[in-house]
């Protein structure tokens, strides 16, 4: 197995947003905001080659909205998804399969584009697509708080191009699906069934954190997204996470954390928190 960390650009994000109830004296010590309260936020994809599979895990947000749309966002960087998978030495078409851990904008947006003909389509042409039903079922029919999150142009090119797929979830905790070919968990408390992928690569288990824990400063329990539907049940299972995480010496591949790529992590009196971090090269 190769993977390939896929930088699709940085945005930005209202602190308070991000850190729900936790006071900015506390949370600006590991995620700093600039002068409008917004914190830098990355959008690192995962490319994962294992045998005749290339799947990417997450596609950023894309670029299909207008100008006004990502002005909230204020995007930056070098770096967008087609140029950090050609980097890698892939093309679009090389891809076989796109995992969505969920179907919020920012993960999901950048795996359809707008056409020369103005159409909303698929940019991986020859890949299958994998979500579940029940999350599918939540973001197309969406609650009034998560609404502005589920964008029909985003959802509807993957449905109407025929390369939609669904995991079926199995027993609580990390579970093998052969169509995928590594380990999800499926968690509830930021959104219905979002999906945890768990790669054991070099003999290391790495998992995608997507938005149980965003960055580095989400470690701590009580640091919750003011955006999770479900916050009490968030930090039921990143109890549970943190504490298999920390005893089994997981490693975390952080997609939001523009500062820290992958972190490992150590037990204290106050409970799980960081103890290293590292860039994907050094692993």
């Amino acid at each position: 197995m190769n993977i390939y960390p896929i930088e699709a650009g940085n945005f930005k994000l209202d602190g308070g947003a991000m850190f729900g109830v936790i006071p900015k004296s506390l949370w600006q010590r590991t995620n700093p905001s600039d002068s409008d309260n917004l914190i830098e936020m990355s959008s690192r994809c995962l490319l994962v080659e294992n045998g005749n599979k290339l799947t990417l895990i997450d596609a950023g947000m894309g670029d299909k909205q207008s100008e006004k749309f990502f002005s909230f966002y204020k995007r930056s960087g070098d770096y967008d998804l087609v140029s950090s998978i050609k980097s890698a030495g892939f093309s679009t078409d090389d891809i076989t399969d796109v995992l969505l851990t969920h179907l919020h904008f920012d993960h999901c947006g950048g795996a359809s584009i707008k056409n020369n003909f103005g159409k909303n389509e698929v940019l991986f042409k020859n890949a299958e697509y994998w979500s579940n039903q029940k999350h599918w079922d939540w973001a197309t029919t969406p609650n009034p708080r998560e609404k502005a999150s589920f964008l029909h142009e985003n959802l509807s090119p993957i449905k109407e191009s025929g390369q939609l797929n669904f995991i079926t979830a199995k027993k609580d905790g990390f579970n093998f699906y052969e169509e995928i070919g590594f380990e999800i968990m499926f968690v509830d408390g930021h959104t219905e069934k979002q999906m945890i992928p768990k790669l054991n690569y070099k003999n290391q288990e790495i998992v995608f954190a997507a938005d149980l824990i965003p960055t580095a400063g989400h470690i701590p329990i009580p640091y919750l997204m003011g955006y999770d539907v479900r916050p009490l049940l968030t930090m039921k299972e990143k109890k549970l996470f943190l504490d298999d995480a920390e005893k089994n010496n997981w490693l975390l591949f952080l997609e939001h954390d523009p500062y820290n790529e992958v972190v490992s992590l150590k037990k204290t009196d106050k409970g799980v928190r960081l103890n290293g971090s590292y860039s994907f090269k050094e692993l």
